[in-house]
């Protein structure tokens, strides 16, 4: 049965996504719901709610202020919170509602600018596709609407684009990151939204240049090259450390994960050892020109399920949550968490 979830849990939605990027930004993000989609989100989809504050809202629209349209009311709160907050931008995140209605974004900007003075971005996303989507359209408004100014270069300065705990999986990751790019090659890495905040930002064209870690950051990468110059490589810098120690010769290896670190991982993979056949699949985005001919795009369980019983894999890298959708599996099993897919951090 088509959407039918026996063993996963649902995935996070495109407003969650796009909060992720924004999360730690310091403005005042408003989820234009009525106040289920925002308690997902804190609730379930951002672990930094319990270790982090954000200014998160909900709109709390009403029956009637969404059949209506009262866009004028949501500025009138927002405009109230910008007055008792110390924010440097505020955002209006869009979800099923105001899809629904047909909400003017761009006139709800245009409205909360005159009423206060802070720059608004709005992302419409539509609570119909997953993170990975709000991600990008939340990452290319974030670049768009800060990143105004061509500023010079900075040698070793390199900045990091994706990383978001959807596509990291571990808090941490982002230092980690930023550490191993110092230590290899004596960079100086920007993490935009985990570890750095708006100013940094404002400054993305003085980086050397940028570094994509999953794929919602692509369409930003790109927006940069072709606004600045700025040129972007793609790739995962602590991929190794997810390589397990056992002997990949010859094997028949499934990498499940984002796109970005699935490649990372089956290109450090056949760095070390000759003739390994490996695959790689995903619940998410598989970018055409990051995609090789194998590779795999899943959507239902049942996907998943026979692609594993019908690919006679020696080793399987994947979240220990979808170890149990396969029982009669034999082969090996190596944890990556994903906590996009199960909520769990490494």
């Amino acid at each position: 049965m088509k959407g039918l979830r026996k063993y996963l849990t649902p995935f996070a939605p495109d407003q969650s996504g796009a909060v992720s990027v924004l999360y730690e930004l310091g403005g005042i993000l408003v989820i234009c719901d009525a106040g289920g989609c925002t308690g997902n989100i804190c609730g379930f989809d951002e672990p930094r709610w319990f270790t982090h504050k954000s200014a998160v809202f909900s709109a709390g629209l009403r029956d009637m202020d969404a059949i209506l349209g009262r866009d004028d009311r949501l500025v009138a709160k927002l405009a109230d919170a910008a007055e008792k907050l110390e924010a440097s931008f505020a955002a209006i995140i869009g979800t099923p509602v105001p899809a629904v209605i047909g909400t003017d974004y761009r006139a709800l900007e245009r409205m909360s600018e005159k009423k206060m003075d802070l720059t608004v971005l709005t992302v419409d996303t539509d609570g119909m596709e997953l993170y990975d989507a709000g991600e990008e359209k939340a990452y290319l408004a974030l670049f768009q609407t800060f990143a105004k100014e061509k500023l010079p270069v900075v040698k070793g300065r390199v900045g990091v684009i994706g990383a978001t705990p959807q596509d990291l999986s571990d808090l941490k990751e982002a230092d980690r990151i930023r550490d191993r790019l110092q230590g290899k090659c004596g960079y100086q890495a920007v993490c935009y939204g985990m570890g750095a905040g708006l100013a940094e930002v404002k400054k993305a064209s003085s980086a050397e240049k940028n570094l994509v870690v999953s794929p919602a950051a692509l369409a930003a990468a790109k927006y940069l090259e072709s606004t600045y110059g700025t040129p972007y490589e793609i790739g995962y810098p602590t991929a190794e450390d997810q390589v397990a120690k056992l002997d990949h010769s010859g094997k028949r290896i499934l990498i499940v994960h984002q796109q970005v670190l699935a490649n990372a991982i089956r290109n450090e993979i056949q760095a070390q050892w000759d003739h390994a056949e490996i695959t790689v699949a995903s619940w998410f985005a598989l970018k055409k020109e990051l995609k090789q001919g194998q590779d795999v795009a899943l959507k239902e369980e049942e996907d998943y399920i026979e692609l594993v019983r019908g690919g006679a894999w020696d080793v399987i890298y994947a979240d220990a949550c979808m170890q149990k959708m396969v029982p009669e599996y034999s082969g090996t099993f190596i944890d990556v968490p994903h906590f996009a897919v199960s909520g769990r951090m490494r």
